[in-house]
């Protein structure tokens, strides 16, 4: 298990199986498609449900059951399935036992062929599913606001949170990965910058 700080992030290998399944030809762009499926469905079936649900009933415990178990797979599937299929990434969060947040990720290694181990077709829905609901729900969220539905309003916040958590650790989980390649590269360049100039002082010396 790998840790990270606010400031350090590491990428790991993220299952070698998915990494030789990535070597083999695909003949289409969507690699799993029903990873693709479900991480669509539970997040718009729940946000469906909550503007549909009064057409059909008006028990509102029904409809805020339903949409709560809808919100909570989703939640779970993207968190830990979606994610690692769709993008190569997987992340969570725990604090120590100095009460600090330390942030934890996995990574899938690019493939030593040279090939892409995610598809752009995959990324695309993966990252605009995970960006537009959150916004819906937070639109959502100030219409229920200004309607007085305040029995409404703790259902949406939920959606709120839990949709905005997994965006908010997906997004550290991107830009901690491109800033760890960032250190990586000034490290090398810098240790090979150093290598040339001890060369060079030896040759001098000779």
């Amino acid at each position: 298990m790998l840790r990270q700080d606010s400031d350090e992030t590491e990428d790991v290998s993220l299952f070698d199986a998915d990494e030789d399944g990535s070597r083999k030809p695909k003949k289409s762009k969507i690699r799993h498609p029903m990873a693709s499926f479900f991480h669509l469905f539970f997040r718009v079936s729940a946000i469906l449900v909550y503007l549909l649900c009064n057409l059909f009933t008006n028990k509102f415990i029904t409809c805020m059951v339903t949409i709560i178990l809808l919100l909570s797979c989703d939640f779970w599937a993207v968190k830990n399935i979606t994610g690692r299929l769709l993008v190569g990434l997987r992340w969570w969060n725990q604090v120590d036992d100095d009460g600090k947040s330390q942030w934890i990720y996995e990574s899938r290694k690019a493939s030593t062929q040279g090939k892409r181990a995610t598809s752009g077709a995959e990324s695309r829905i993966f990252w605009l599913g995970l960006i537009i609901c959150p916004i819906i729900w937070v639109i959502l969220a100030f219409s229920a606001l200004f309607s007085f539905k305040l029995k409404w309003l703790a259902v949406v916040i939920l959606g709120v949170v839990l949709q905005g958590a997994n965006l908010y650790g997906y997004i550290k989980c991107k830009v901690g990965s491109r800033k760890n390649l960032t250190s990586l590269a000034t490290s090398y360049l810098g240790s090979q910058f150093l290598r040339k100039a001890m060369a060079k002082d030896n040759l001098e010396e000779s």
